[in-house]
């Protein structure tokens, strides 16, 4: 029994007694529920909470992964971004012209030096060297500010900041989604791309005001010096200004400084915190650096516009665009002298103020006549005032100057110097008013004498023999502008030999160089390289030989020019050292063109003068203009200006300048090569030569007795006369000569 009650379970109160009538039996229906009641149902238990947040977080990660692993590196860059100037230098490569378009030059990080590199990182991300292109920190505080509506910040990178503004498809719009695309892009070009790649990038984009974008630009902005010149100092303030570069400028405009001071301040003392063993010492030694003024030069000013204008119009007959130049980075090297280029202005403007006539013009073009490279010219005083660039595009009529091709058409068709040709006249050939000379040569004349003095007559039978076409063809081969070429034959018929046609300097100066090069013409251009800012090669230069006479009949043709200064329409005429020069001049109807085109072999210049007054309403007397509002003018005459005048004055002025220190070279020896030739017979020799006329008592020979027409043309049609041989003077040596 003992045992029995050992083995049961004592029962325990309250649970382990019979049910009594009253009590609630189990499933009846009617029990109280346990845990919570009413609204606390509705909240969910911790685990669901848990496992919810859980969800969100995974699926979270997994989109921010799905959108990582959709963005990739942008291939495309900004266009603004890359965009930078193109910087024109004269023949040299390295001495500056111009620059044009933006104010931007890439240079390599091997080129930015580690104090420029640390001075930024240390102002704009200190940990730069380390972080994985974000800022977890930063992102936080720009996602709080957004979310709370209060202003949004940056937070940013320079990885950020660099691939904001560096690729395309980041926009500078301060939103949630660009934001997230920038983190994105940052953190793929950090593993993808090396800090120094990253630092570059960002260091030639950003903007540092005073127009300058990227450091190189900024360097010569603010201290005229390259990138790595920079001192620290200077380093830090363009690392500080770089926050709000446009109100800095506009503090510094009002020389308040104190906002550009604090930076730089803060700068340093970054410097100092970042590399304490290389910068420690810089915060007490440091001082504010001085500023270069800022530039208010116009690229275009002065003789420079007439330069960049030129080299535009020949870069885009090749192929590179306006568009394309102010963007393009490109090196562009010109065929231009500085010295030569300063010295044309000098001479030109010296000489036009002894003339004290402000409507006269006096335009030179100097060509390397073995290269065709445009050595030097001038074209005005200011392109900004008058843009019409007069060297290359003022066509005139080139009077007696052209002769020198009909010469060189009679020899290269195997006729020679020794040969006699008509004298005085006048001559009367097919389509042309009759011809003659403004002085006695006698009825027969040999061509060197009749080039010496410029005889009208006898060019005009020499061009009669060979055939305009043939003269045609040898003026076109040295580079005289077709179509006017033509036009003057149609025009003027035989009149054409004598200069009726339209030239400019440029062109003379180029068509000459034949005789300098033996023969062989090399068209006149001003490139000699264009090169991308990596130094790749894009544009080489121009210049094909041309053969267009023989090598006897440029050294024949140039002992007879030689003839012009030595005992011609230009005697006297000398360069120091006794330097050989061969020329020609050239004097149109009433004087409205004078011209001198010679040459020594490194050189051949050409001088052009003509004179223009504004063209007024005869009713009103009010100056008339065209549509664009701009005066309109008329050609009216020099006056006493002849081209053996200051035209030569002009020549041997500046070819003394710019043949300075040059090796003196003599011109080949003439051959006096072809056959003999004569359109009228051998003069008689006399026992006692006549005496020369004074030319002060020549009689006035009207300019419809020694020109060339055609027909019925008017008083404006201004053919070439031989008047410079009115003022067969001799003439004042150049100093020292």
């Amino acid at each position: 029994m003992q045992d029995a009650s050992r083995g049961r379970r004592r029962p325990r109160p309250g649970r382990d007694r019979l049910p009594e009538p009253g009590d609630r039996l189990p499933g009846s229906g009617d029990r109280e529920p346990r845990g919570r009641t009413g609204w606390k149902r509705l909240i969910p238990s911790w685990k669901v909470v848990v496992l919810a947040c859980t969800v969100l977080v995974a699926g979270f990660c997994a989109m921010i992964a799905v959108a990582y692993a959709h963005t990739p590196l942008p291939v495309q860059t900004q266009n603004h971004a890359v965009e930078q100037g193109s910087v024109i230098y004269y023949r040299d490569g390295r001495t500056e012209i111009a620059r044009l378009g933006t104010k931007r030059e890439i240079v390599p990080i091997s080129r930015i030096p580690r104090h420029v590199q640390d001075a930024f990182i240390a102002t704009e991300n200190r940990t730069f060297r380390t972080d994985p292109g974000i800022s977890v920190s930063g992102i936080m505080r720009a996602a709080w500010s957004t979310v709370t509506g209060q202003q949004v910040q940056g937070g940013s990178t320079i990885t950020q900041e660099m691939a904001r503004g560096y690729y395309d498809g980041l926009s500078q719009e301060r939103t949630l989604q660009r934001k997230f695309k920038e983190i994105f892009v940052s953190v793929r070009a950090s593993k993808e791309m090396s800090k120094d790649q990253i630092l570059a990038n960002y260091l030639n984009t950003i903007y540092f005001g005073r127009g300058a974008n990227g450091i190189q630009a900024a360097a010569q902005a603010f201290f005229d010096k390259d990138v790595d010149r920079l001192t620290p100092a200077e380093a830090a303030y363009l690392a500080g200004r770089i926050q709000s570069p446009i109100a800095f400028d506009k503090a510094e405009a009002a020389k308040n400084w104190a906002p550009t001071r604090e930076r730089f301040a803060y700068a340093v003392k970054g410097l100092a915190i970042v590399d304490p063993a290389r910068y420690g010492q810089l915060p007490g030694t440091a001082k504010f650096p001085k500023l270069a003024e800022p530039d208010k030069k116009e690229a275009l000013k002065g003789i420079n516009g007439y330069m960049v204008d030129i080299v535009r119009r020949e870069l885009e007959q090749r192929g590179i665009s306006e568009e394309s130049l102010r963007s393009g980075g490109y090196r562009v090297t010109t065929t231009f002298d500085r010295k030569l280029m300063r010295a044309a202005k000098k001479v030109v403007e010296s000489n036009l103020a002894a003339v004290h006539d402000r409507h006269i013009r006096a335009n030179l073009a100097a060509v390397d006549p073995r290269t065709g490279r445009v050595m030097a010219f001038y074209s005005g005083h200011d392109y900004l005032k008058s843009f019409t660039n007069n060297a290359f595009d003022a066509h005139k009529q080139a009077a007696s100057a052209f002769k020198p091709y009909v010469l060189a058409a009679w020899l290269q068709n195997g006729y020679s110097l020794r040969s006699y040709v008509s004298g005085n006249g006048p001559v009367t050939l097919p389509n042309t008013r009759p011809i003659g000379n403004s002085h006695d040569v006698g009825a027969a004349v040999q061509i060197d004498r009749a080039t010496a003095e410029s005889v009208n007559t006898a060019f005009a039978t020499m061009a009669q023999e060979v055939g305009l076409q043939e003269v045609e063809r040898i003026a076109v081969g040295a580079g005289i502008d077709k179509e006017n070429v033509e036009q003057a034959v149609k025009d003027h018929a035989y009149g054409m030999s004598i200069g009726a046609g339209l030239v400019t300097p440029v062109e003379q100066a180029a068509g000459y160089g034949i005789f300098a090069a033996g023969g062989v013409h090399r068209g006149a251009h001003v490139i000699v390289s264009v090169k991308t800012y990596k130094g790749m090669t894009v544009m080489k230069e121009i210049g094909v030989p041309r053969t267009v006479i023989s090598p006897d009949a440029a050294a024949d043709a140039t002992y007879a020019m030689q003839q012009v200064v030595r005992n011609g329409t230009a005697a006297g005429t000398s360069l120091p050292g006794g330097r050989p020069i061969a020329g020609k001049t050239g004097t149109n109807n009433e004087n409205k063109e004078a011209w001198f085109v010679g040459y020594v072999p490194q050189l051949s210049a050409a001088v052009g003068m003509y004179k223009e007054v504004p063209r007024t309403d005869p009713k009103t007397g009010k100056v008339v203009k065209d549509a664009n509002g701009h005066p309109l003018s008329k050609e009216v005459s020099l006056g006493d200006i002849q081209g053996a005048d200051t035209p030569t004055e002009i020549w041997r002025d500046f070819m003394t300048l710019a043949m300075a220190g040059k090796p003196v070279e003599p011109f080949p020896a003439p051959v006096f090569g072809g056959q003999r030739h004569d359109l009228v017979r051998k003069p008689t020799p006399r026992a006692t030569p006549e005496p020369t006329r004074d030319p002060s008592t020549e009689d006035d020979v009207s300019d419809d007795s020694d020109v060339g027409d055609v027909g019925d043309v008017g008083d404006d049609s201004d053919d070439s006369d031989d008047s410079d041989n009115r003022r067969m003077r001799p003439r004042v040596s150049a100093p020292g000569g």
